[in-house]
């Protein structure tokens, strides 16, 4: 049977054209993969960078750590603490001590990410001057990089300064430096120093405070977000993590889809092997030979093409902002080991239906000359689809009853939507006739036979047109339930901003340093305003013993709270909030009103606060709300302003606008504040939308290709009844976009499903939103496809009718 499956290989090859290129593909995609995270975790150690000549760096408190019966957990502090007083003045004993200071800058013709610091601070990367000097007054600045010239007077929004200096960029900040007093000025709370002494004799001098002590490479740590490159290589993992599932799925289903519409077409070979005196696990050997032999060639070129294609995913990664500016492909032979056994093992599970219908052909099909099928519905496609179908509802049935919250996590309505997928396309068959009669019944009442053939036609090749449909189905639900979901849920979140926005203006910062209290002092003098300023902070509570749990809280008065902001309170109320209670969500274990709970607060201070009100889940933005004696350290970064009676709102806006920071009206506010997919998330969809639509052109290529280069005979004999050539042509091409269609239907169907399951995970966390569904994604997926369809099934179809109609007619299989 070995040499049989080579000949037919050689004489078939168009057959297995399709999927040698999707298996080809899907190994070199999960070659690249694996290729990235084998760089990934061997990651070089971060390097310090803002003081990697410091001899000592010391940072206050910034880590929360509660003991637990099963180890200790840790999270980070929202409100880091400054090292104590007493402390310094132990430390001065042993060298110089320096104040860092990081605050936020903004200039009117400066980069966006400015950040201030003090001079004496810029030794310590270190620094050296290009031009200038350093500054001496409290108006005068050094930068980094060239963007200013010494003498060049820059607007900022702390005030207009004289550039003195300027100094050349070490590349990972954009910084002015202010001389030490004026940055005290403007960032009072230093939580970090740099002291010039031995590291052993800091740490006698400190003692067990709970600070930190950092030396050697431990020192990146007093860097800005230290832990950017970690969490970048996760995303980035969790991003190829994502699409190599995608692949894997994708591949499998276009390989199984090939192989059973190939098998399908071959029934009078089969059959003639069978009456030759093959056995059914003779023919069952044959096929997978063919599997295998395609899955070998295939994987070894899939392994050559990741290869290539590692270092320039990797390259685009870093210019992209999705990878650290280092990262780089390394020598690894580990991920093509894995990317060349698992495209053998797609190929070899794709084949497996395929070879147990070959196995099943009569000798009796060699005389077959019907083309409309028959038993296109097997009863274990019928079980696998049943049951699949069934999973998928009650799957969603008891997350919806026990926890609905689990439907909006991201890896929940990206790996939902397969299984739909996987059930519609095994029970195509049932549903493609009636669907096809459903959508080609318009057409069919047109003048002419050209519908009634487009119908009948489409009907009738069951086996066809399931497997033309099946790649439009994956890529139509993947393009709908995705981008779906994620603008579904954000509408819901905007949903909640506006319901949740009673006040006529929102005032915020120009800045990321928040509002200083003369600021919010000239607020509440406005004539006319109801004011209302809160805090971001967060509080740490201990659930079922052992997970230590971050929320984020808003800081805020409960009377002003009460008359700016609706909450959606489940039980209690908004007025009861004092200084020793906290308002709740359902999602807390403790959410009965008059309850205690044990609370750790944004700079780690553990304290017990009654439970004043709870909130309702909603999209699990809702957080908690604290008085800001509960929040130590943080400042005013939003203002709610309401209007008393009487007022005007134009005087209001303008008073409130002379007073400082950003107005919004209610509307402008929910608009401005609409959440946005981030760039991972957005570049992840594109990653497997562009997977899947790849897959689907290859599918659709090779499958359109062979069905019409089969159908060359009945093309032939319309022709011989009368038909023109273009006739022909037009209903091919209706044929193809008819497929097309009911693929889009099914994938649409599949979009459906999955958005309806997320809109009711929605309303029972009391979220009243629409499901928004990517019309300009669909459009431009199922728009794609037809071009496709109709492309691959004319071009064959005009080349054969090249010939004669009578020699097309008289041609044998």
């Amino acid at each position: 049977m070995l040499s049989v499956a080579l000949r037919t290989l050689r004489t078939r090859w168009v057959t297995f054209v399709g999927s040698f290129v999707a298996l080809s593909l899907g190994v070199a995609l999960l070659a690249v993969m694996g290729l990235a995270l084998a760089s990934s975790l061997d990651a070089p150690e971060r390097q310090p960078e803002r003081f990697a000549a410091a001899p000592v760096v010391v940072r206050g408190q910034d880590t929360l750590s509660v003991p637990t019966p099963i180890g200790d957990r840790t999270q980070k502090l929202v409100h880091p603490r400054a090292v104590p007083e007493a402390t310094v003045g132990r430390l001065r004993e042993l060298g110089t001590v320096v104040a860092d200071r990081s605050f936020a800058v903004r200039a009117a013709k400066g980069p966006g990410d400015l950040v201030g610091h003090p001079w004496s601070t810029a030794a310590f990367a270190p620094y050296a001057i290009d031009a200038g000097r350093a500054p001496r007054a409290a108006d005068e600045v050094v930068v980094t990089g060239d963007w200013a010239r010494p003498g060049q007077r820059v607007e900022t929004d702390r005030g207009t300064v004289t550039v003195v200096g300027t100094l050349a960029s070490r590349g990972f900040e954009n910084a002015l430096f202010y001389t030490d007093a004026r940055a005290a000025e403007l960032s009072p709370k230093s939580t970090q120093l740099v002291v010039t002494a031995g590291a052993a004799a800091v740490r006698a001098a400190i003692g067990g405070q709970g600070l930190q002590v950092l030396t050697g490479t431990a020192r990146r740590l007093a860097d800005a977000d230290p832990d950017r490159d970690s969490e970048a290589l996760t995303a980035m993992n969790a991003l190829f993590g994502t699409a190599g599932g995608v692949t894997a799925f994708v591949s499998v289903f276009v390989v199984a889809s090939t192989f059973a519409f190939a098998v399908a077409q071959r029934r009078r070979e089969f059959g003639l092997l069978r009456t030759a005196g093959a056995t059914p696990g003779q023919v069952r050997r044959m096929v997978f030979a063919e599997a295998l032999m395609v899955g070998v060639t295939a994987s070894a070129a899939g392994c050559a093409l990741g290869a290539y294609g590692a270092p320039k995913l990797a390259a685009w990664m870093v210019d992209g902002g999705l990878a650290p500016a280092w990262f780089t492909i390394g020598d690894f032979t580990w991920p093509y080991h894995v990317a060349f056994w698992t495209g053998l093992l797609v190929a070899l599970l794709g084949v497996i239906a395929a070879s147990w219908r070959a196995g099943r052909t009569g000798p009796t099909q060699a005389l077959r000359e019907a083309s409309v099928d028959t038993e296109a519905m097997t009863w274990g496609r019928s079980l696998f689809g049943a049951g699949l179908l069934l999973t998928a509802t009650v799957t969603l049935g008891l997350a919806l009853f026990s926890d609905p919250g689990e439907l909006l996590h991201r890896k929940t309505y990206v790996s939902r939507p397969m299984l739909l997928i996987t059930a519609i396309a095994l029970l195509a068959p049932v549903l493609v006739g009636p669907l096809t009669r459903l959508i080609a019944w318009l057409p069919a009442q047109l003048p002419g036979a050209g519908g009634m053939l487009v119908r009948e036609n489409a009907a009738a090749g069951i086996r066809r047109t399931a497997a033309v449909a099946a790649p439009v189905l994956v890529t139509v639900a993947l393009a709908g339930s995705l981008p779906g979901a994620t603008a579904t849920l954000n509408e819901a979140k905007a949903t909640e901003t506006r319901e949740q926005t009673v006040a006529s203006f929102v005032v915020t910062p120009a800045g990321d340093a928040g509002f200083d209290a003369a600021t919010v002092k000239r607020f509440e003098a406005v004539e006319g305003a109801e004011v209302s300023a809160t805090s971001s902070s967060a509080v740490y509570v201990l659930e079922d013993g052992v997970a230590l749990v971050r929320s984020v809280a808003r800081a805020a008065d409960a009377g002003p709270l009460a008359r700016t902001v609706r909450l959606p309170l489940a039980a209690g109320k908004v007025s009861d909030l004092d200084d020793d209670s906290i308002i709740v969500n359902e999602e807390w274990e403790k959410h009965t009103v008059g309850q205690r709970v044990d609370v750790w607060l944004g700079d780690g201070t553990k304290k017990s606060l009654r439970i004043a009100a709870v909130m309702t889940t909603g999209t699990g933005n809702n957080g908690v709300y604290v008085t800001p004696a509960n929040a130590p350290g943080a400042t005013v970064d939003r203002v709610d302003v309401a209007l008393a009676e009487g007022a005007d709102p134009a005087t209001v806006a303008a008073a409130l606008t002379r007073a400082g920071g950003h107005v919004f009206t209610k509307d402008q506010w929910v608009q401005a504040s609409y959440p946005e997919t981030n760039r991972t998330t957005r570049y992840g969809f594109i990653l497997v939308l562009g997977i899947a639509l790849l897959y689907t052109g290859i599918s659709l290529a090779n499958t359109m290709v062979m069905a019409t280069s089969d159908r060359v005979r009945e093309l032939a004999v319309l022709r011989l009844a009368g038909a023109t050539r273009w006739q022909v042509l037009a209903m091919v091409a209706g044929e193809a976009l008819m497929v097309v269609a009911v693929g889009g239907v099914l994938g649409l169907l599949v979009a459906g499903l999955n958005l309806a399951g997320l809109w009711s995970a929605l309303g029972l966390l009391s979220v009243r939103s629409p499901v928004r569904l990517p019309w300009a994604e669909l459009g431009a997926t199922v728009g794609s496809c037809a071009v496709l369809a109709v492309v691959c099934s004319l071009a064959p179809a005009a080349l054969a009718m090249r010939r004669r109609a009578v020699e097309l007619a008289g041609m044998h299989e």
